[in-house]
């Protein structure tokens, strides 16, 4: 039983580092990587449940039992040489003429794996039970470990020489590929002397234990950052660089959920609007109009600059006003009034705004205050329309803050 516990203490370790990385993903080139390393892992089950087995089978002297687990023994072994070639690759990001021999030389090995196998079904070249029913190892089954080791080999030597090359993240991946090529090199070589001890199972779980801490995490991260620099690019607005109607909506989701867990109960809304865009779009172009919404946004940002403000349609913008900027939405109101008044007299932009604050006990969602403050703004408008006058002169603008 010390055998099989060996191969249940590696099981359980490799199940519980690795419990994320063991879900299963869409099959996508953005998962390549995760792909491999969760093939790699599923062959390493395999092979530590085999083991596992083999070992009560092997002191219970069922031999019939034995042998067949053998088999499956070294089909798994060889099976998660072959996965690991291939996560090899895909980690080290590496797909030129190394990388296909590297991936063809685990097949090389598992082939030849397989073959003698088949072949020890009728003549017993990999492995036999003597008359005391004790597993006995023959010379084929050496030159399957050597052959593994010679694979290590030269993927330590040459993964240290990338290392050596290489620079920041893509060094560290490299060293820790060497690194757990050359601890296999080791389990492996002192499995040939004791065949009967879990040396194999041990080095598995160092190595794959060593890729996971600096290789996979790496990959994860880099993945998420790139999902992330994504979806940034996917909610701005190209023109002003604020949130666009996407990032809008999910944000709004994610707002109504705060407030029916009561996690939120105070926040305004302020709905605003760009004067005479369609007057400046007609008498000046298109170029000028859109400098003259950049300068809107720009204005609204500067003054509402603790707020989310998102662009939701041509000339109309929207700023969620949340802890200090919900409490000095009056002198925020009041100061962007003064400045809009400011630009009636200068020819600036002009933009109006309204104010809206939310109300348990008259507002049912978040459309009902956007709606007063959609009303409170043109009210402003059209308090603004009279003394309003288009100003002239936009061009090309400084993109907003984003």
């Amino acid at each position: 039983m010390y055998y099989s516990s060996v191969g249940i203490i590696a099981l359980i370790v490799l199940v519980i580092i690795n419990v994320e990385a063991l879900r299963k993903v869409e099959n996508t080139s953005s998962n390549d990587v995760r792909l491999k390393y969760r093939q790699y892992l599923l062959s390493l089950i395999f092979f530590f449940i085999s083991d596992i087995i083999w070992g009560f089978f092997h002191e219970n002297k069922w031999v019939i039992l034995t042998y067949i687990d053998t088999c499956l023994f070294f089909s798994s072994m060889v099976l998660s040489v072959l996965f690991w070639t291939r996560g090899v690759v895909a980690f080290a990001g590496n797909r030129n003429k190394y990388g296909r021999l590297l991936v063809w030389s685990g097949l090389m090995v598992f082939s030849f794996e397989i073959i003698v196998l088949l072949f020890n079904l009728f003549v017993p070249v990999s492995f036999t039970f003597n008359e005391e029913k004790e597993y006995v190892p023959l010379p084929a089954r050496y030159i399957g470990l050597i052959l593994q080791m010679v694979l290590f080999l030269v993927t330590s030597v040459y993964s240290m020489i990338m290392a050596i090359r290489s620079e920041g993240v893509s060094r560290s991946h490299y060293r820790t590929i060497s690194i757990s090529g050359i601890i296999m090199l080791f389990f492996i070589c002192i499995q040939m002397f004791f065949p009967l001890m879990p040396f194999y199972s041990m080095g598995c779980l160092f190595g794959t234990c060593l890729i996971h801490t600096f290789i996979y995490k790496d990959k994860e991260t880099e993945q998420n950052m790139a999902i992330q620099l994504a979806k940034q690019k996917a909610y701005k607005d190209g023109l002003t660089n604020v949130r666009n109607k996407l990032a809008y909506l999910e944000y709004l989701a994610e707002l109504e959920t705060s407030i029916e867990n009561e996690e939120l109960t105070e926040y305004g809304v302020v709905v605003f609007d760009v004067n005479g865009l369609k007057t400046i779009n007609d008498t000046l172009g298109h170029e000028a109009g859109d400098a003259y919404i950049k300068s809107g946004c720009r204005l609204i940002c500067r003054i509402f600059d603790h707020s989310p403000v998102f662009r939701i349609g041509g000339d109309e913008f929207v700023a969620v006003l949340r802890g200090s900027d919900h409490e000095r939405r009056e002198e925020l109101i009041n100061t962007f009034r003064k400045t809009v008044d400011v630009h009636l007299k200068t020819g600036d932009v002009v933009v109006s705004c309204g104010l809206a604050v939310f109300d348990s006990a008259q507002d049912r969602n978040y459309n009902d205050i956007f709606k007063r403050a959609d009303q409170f703004m043109y009210e402003h408008k059209r308090t603004l329309k009279a003394a309003d006058r288009v100003p002239s002169g936009y061009g090309k603008a400084k993109g907003a803050r984003t």
